[in-house]
Parts: structure tokens; sequence; C-alpha cells
């Protein structure tokens, strides 16, 4: 149950303890910590690393996947194009989402006291 609610808190990009409060005040910017209930974002120096780990598994799979799928059917200079320009914008609009479900698994395996 727990982890369905944090789950449903990073996908609608919430404080995952709260699940009132933003994440982000502009596309990639984050306050430091929850106005609501003072959960700090970012719990030590490279804590992001983790949620860029995120980002280019979900990244990297669907455009592998797609690729295999989609492989004997359609033009390798098609392919590439189209997979080429996913792992280019894909990232990017990813972002909020890879840093919430990272905040939100953190915050299940190992929550602040």
């Amino acid at each position: 149950m727990r982890a369905l609610t944090l789950l449903r808190r990073a996908l609608r990009l919430r404080c995952p303890r709260c699940g009132i409060t933003p994440l982000f005040t502009g596309w990639f910017a984050m306050p430091v910590a929850c106005e609501l209930c003072g959960l700090r974002y970012e719990r030590a120096q490279g804590y992001w690393v983790g949620a860029i780990y995120v980002n280019y598994a979900v990244t990297t799979t669907v455009a592998l996947a797609g690729f295999f799928l989609t492989y004997p059917g359609v033009p390798m200079p098609t392919q590439l194009a189209l997979w080429g320009l996913w792992v280019v914008l894909f990232p990017l609009w990813f972002f909020r989402y890879s840093r919430s479900l990272w905040l939100a698994l953190e915050l299940l395996v190992n929550p602040e006291l």
C-alpha cells in the first residue's frame, strides 16, 4: 500500500511524504525542501545520480525494445532517425519523472525519521 501511494505521488510530481507540494518550480528547478512537510529533496551531494540511472534505463529499454520489435518491417535509416530522436528528446521530458521516482524509491527504502 505504501509503495503504491509513493508511486502515485511520484507520477503526479508531488512530494513523496505529504503528497501535496509540487516537486518542481520550473521545468528543471526544484526547491531545496518541501514547504509543507520539510522533506529535504537532495539528501547528499551526488544524490541525483540514481535518477540519472533511472532515466537512462527507461530510455534505453524503450529504444532497444522498439528497435527490435519494428526491425524487420521498418528500414534502417527510418529506425535510426526515430530512435535517435527518441534518445535525445525523451530524457529531457522524463527528467522530472526520473527525479520524482528516485525520491519516492529512496523514501520507501530509507524513510527519514
